[in-house]
């Protein structure tokens, strides 16, 4: 049997603990921590969340049309299985070693450190502002996800990225398998120490982007504006599409450019031989 709540209020420490089947509706949750912390199969719409923990160790939630305020931080720790749908996420560090992550329609107003450690993510219509998003995550898919924040998926991996956009610092360093479509990037040092790194009818902007990554393959991809790429990169496959400031030792693979203003080899370790770079017009 599902018990309904209807345009309630609760505040104080755990006022709902360990509910379930329930659906709860036009309600806040006032000062007062951890109040639904051990709940199950519940369906929250339009509800607001004022303070600190309030979805901790949760299983099976849906939330629709609803507010974590900025009080609200640490919100969604150890929880499995949520949906959250056309909602205004205020507060830091919301998601912490979560699972079965699907997000909708959502604002991240102070992302700062979330979605750390989680796995099995599903980000549509996302947006977020913060550092240190998706940290040390996997298993993500994502599809227009704007992001403005440095540190991105650090240490993130099995990573699907669609119709997005990144004004992010040191973006996706450390990961493993990621795959960009149709996608934008603008930020220093872009993936740097990053395994299998795949970009497909991308626009990057990076000063010295692309850097220390084993396996990196580029289909029909612009590199505005970007200078001492791919050094001690190594099986690289790479179309590019614009010119490329400058390329600074690269240990191995093949670089299709259509310009590039200078080649640097100046590590007497580097074998220029083992990379090929085929330019289509040549620098007057």
């Amino acid at each position: 049997m599902t018990t309904e709540i209807n345009e309630g209020y609760f505040d104080g420490e755990r006022p709902l603990f360990k509910i379930n089947d329930a659906k709860i509706v036009d309600t806040t949750f006032g000062q007062g921590e951890s109040p639904l912390k051990e709940a199950s199969n519940i369906n929250l719409d339009d509800v607001v969340f004022k303070w600190k923990y309030p979805l901790w160790y949760v299983n099976h939630v849906v939330v629709n049309n609803s507010i974590f305020e900025t009080m609200s931080r640490s919100g969604i720790w150890y929880t499995h299985d949520i949906e959250i749908n056309d909602s205004a996420l205020q507060a830091p560090k919301l998601f912490r070693r979560a699972s079965n992550i699907r997000l909708n329609n959502v604002h991240f107003a102070d992302a700062e450190e979330t979605m750390w450690t989680c796995d099995d993510i599903k980000l549509k219509d996302v947006q977020v502002n913060g550092n240190y998003f998706g940290k040390d995550s996997s298993n993500i898919y994502a599809e227009n996800l704007n992001v403005v924040g440095n540190y991105v998926f650090d240490g993130a991996k099995n990573i699907e990225v669609h119709n997005s956009t990144f004004v992010s610092k040191d973006a996706f360093w450390n990961c493993e398998n990621v795959t960009i479509y149709d996608s934008k990037i603008s930020g220093e040092y872009l993936a740097w120490n990053t395994k299998n790194l795949t970009l497909i009818n991308c626009t990057i902007e990076s000063d010295q982007g692309l850097c220390y990554i084993d396996g990196l393959k580029m289909i029909n991809c612009k590199v505005l504006r970007t200078d001492l790429a791919f050094e001690y990169c190594s099986n690289i496959d790479a179309d590019i599409t614009t010119n490329v400031m400058s390329i600074k030792n690269p240990i191995s693979g093949s670089i299709r450019v259509k310009s590039v203003d200078k080649v640097i080899f100046d590590d007497p370790q580097i074998d220029p031989d083992k990379t090929k770079i085929e330019v289509a017009e040549e620098i007057k």
